[in-house]
């Protein structure tokens, strides 16, 4: 969906020099609206699975771990309860694996790889299967100046494995962080146990909102300070980071951060211009999107961060992916890619 057609949809006070100057977004994707979050998850990880599939790389196929528990990044669950995380192994055919959701907002894949890693390194797993899915059209007021022009829906997973640390997609070290004093920033305040109902209350309310100049200063600071607490422990100089990817919110945000770190503009990758904001499922639709162009050489040194409502943030270092991507389609023609799999140490 284009800036001008937001705009006409909501009859928003806007231009698209406006949208495009302020975040650097063009145009983004739309579920249609029988689509689920649930179903988006689903396919992206029925895309992931065939990934490793092809490449013999895991038991789907006969050949290696197969997935034993799958974590759900998102935002917009298909019901408050239950988690929309075990649906989804089920469709999946993944037998009585454990699954669950993880809310941390934008934030959300960085948390779930941060978990999935650890629970790897534990043994207790053997290959997560980690989904981020978002359907954030359901959850924006189209009247709302400041949030519709941004967010878009779609989902991507990766399927990890052991491996060693010098070896392309080896997941190394990360950081991550919450500040509750700033939960107000970014809320969707009906829907929870605070405020159950949402029939007549006010659209503010009712929808997504975000308090943007905050949430700018917070982002800019906390996904510098994160991206560089994980490259200390990661024993890397920004200089040798070859592929940075950032949670695609504002293209003015992503230029702060990688100016601030450290990070030269040729190592910086995004799609934030076609696919806009979408959430916890940005960074791995960005690096799917660098790996199908080609973009970095397998095992070259990458850097992820994140910040979103909660507040939370969040970064991981890895080795640059070799892998297929594999690209689905939404029934308006809208794709949701998957990055594929990332091992892990």
């Amino acid at each position: 969906m284009t800036n001008g057609q937001i705009i006409a949809r909501g009859r928003l006070e806007s231009t698209d020099d406006w949208i495009v100057g302020r975040t650097g977004i063009h145009r983004r994707r739309i579920a249609d609206p029988g689509s689920s979050t649930g179903d988006l998850a689903t396919a992206a990880a029925r895309a992931a699975l065939d990934a490793a599939r092809a490449a013999g790389q895991t038991g789907v196929a006969g050949d290696g771990p197969r997935p034993d528990l799958l974590l759900l990044a998102t935002t917009t669950p298909d019901r408050p309860c239950p988690a929309t995380a075990p649906e989804v192994a089920h469709r999946l055919g993944l037998g009585p694996v454990p699954a669950f959701d993880l809310a941390a907002v934008c934030s959300g894949f960085l948390y779930a790889l941060n978990t999935a890693n650890a629970l790897l390194r534990s043994g207790s797993c053997r290959a997560p299967l980690v989904v981020a899915a978002e359907k954030y059209s359901a959850i924006i007021d189209p009247f709302d100046r400041d949030t519709a022009p941004l967010f878009g829906d779609g989902a991507a997973a990766v399927l990890l494995r052991a491996g060693t640390t010098d070896e392309p997609g080896a997941v190394l070290a990360g950081d991550w962080g919450s500040d509750g004093g700033g939960s107000d920033l970014i809320t969707v305040n009906a829907g929870g146990t605070r405020l159950p109902a949402a029939d007549g209350l006010p659209r503010e309310q009712r929808y997504f909102r975000m308090s943007g100049r905050q949430v700018y200063a917070h982002a800019v600071r906390r996904m510098s300070g994160s991206a560089g607490a994980a490259l200390a422990a990661t024993g890397w100089q920004p200089s040798e980071v070859r592929a940075f990817i950032g949670h695609q919110a504002n293209q003015r945000i992503l230029d702060a951060v990688a100016d601030r770190v450290g990070i030269a503009p040729p190592h910086r990758f995004g799609n934030i211009a076609e696919l806009g904001n979408t959430a916890g499922a940005s960074i791995p639709l960005a690096l799917a999107d660098a790996l199908s162009r080609g973009l970095c050489a397998p095992g070259a040194p990458t850097l992820l961060t994140a910040f979103g409502g909660g507040l939370t943030w969040a970064s991981v270092t890895l080795r640059w992916p070799d892998a297929p991507v594999h690209a689905t389609v939404l029934p308006d023609h809208e794709p949701h890619r998957s990055a594929q799999e990332v091992s892990t140490p």
